[in-house]
C-alpha cells in the first residue's frame, strides 16, 4: 500500500513538473551573474546543418556593453581545446587582437574551457575589466583583459559576426 502510494506521488510530481512550462525555467536568470539582467534572446548555432549549441544572452538595458553574459548549452561532445581554437578563429577573423595577443587569449581559454558533452554548458560574463567563466555552474576561470572580454563576446555580438542570424536571435529585445 505505501509503495503504491509512493508511486502516484511521484507520477503526480512528473506530470505537475511537465505542466511546467519551459519557458519559465529559460527566463530565470543563471545564479553566477552580478547584478540585475534580463533575459534577451536565444538562437542555435549549426554547423554543416548539426546543431552544435543553443545560446542564450543575457544583459541590462543594452546587449551591446557590460555588464553581459552569454550560455552556450552544448548538443554535441568537443574538446574543450577545440572551443578555444574556434574562438581565437573568429577574433582573428573579426581583425580583433594582434597576432601576440591571440596567442595568448588561446592559450587562457584552453585551461579554462573543458571537453563538454550534450547538456553541458558554459556561461560567459562580459564585465568591464574582463570574462568570468562557468561551466556547469561551476567557476572554470577568469580573464582579466577588457580587451579580451571586448573581443570573446565580438564573436557573437559583432556586427560582422560569422553567424548573423544567430546574433539576431541574441539580440532580440524581449517581450513585455
Amino acid at each position: 500500500m505505501v509503495k503504491g502510494s509512493m508511486r502516484r506521488r511521484f507520477v503526480l510530481a512528473l506530470a505537475t513538473l511537465a505542466a511546467v512550462p519551459f519557458a519559465a525555467w529559460a527566463n530565470t536568470a543563471p545564479a553566477n551573474l552580478p547584478g540585475t539582467f534580463t533575459r534577451w534572446g536565444t538562437g542555435e548555432f549549426r554547423r554543416f546543418g548539426f546543431l552544435v549549441y543553443e545560446a542564450t544572452l543575457w544583459a541590462g538595458d543594452d546587449p551591446l556593453r557590460p555588464p553581459l553574459a552569454l550560455k552556450l548549452t552544448y548538443r554535441r561532445h568537443i574538446a574543450g581545446k577545440d572551443i578555444a581554437e574556434a574562438s581565437v578563429k573568429e577574433m582573428r577573423n573579426l581583425g580583433l587582437g594582434d597576432s601576440a595577443q591571440l596567442k595568448r587569449w588561446g592559450e587562457q581559454m584552453g585551461s579554462i574551457f573543458p571537453d563538454v558533452k550534450p547538456g553541458d554548458h558554459i556561461l560567459g560574463v562580459h564585465l568591464p575589466a574582463g570574462a568570468r567563466f562557468f561551466y556547469n555552474d561551476r567557476p572554470a576561470g577568469t580573464v582579466d583583459d577588457a580587451a579580451f572580454a571586448r573581443a570573446f563576446f565580438a564573436i557573437w555580438l559583432d556586427s560582422k559576426t560569422s553567424a548573423p542570424d544567430l546574433r539576431a536571435a541574441l539580440l532580440k529585445r524581449p517581450a513585455g
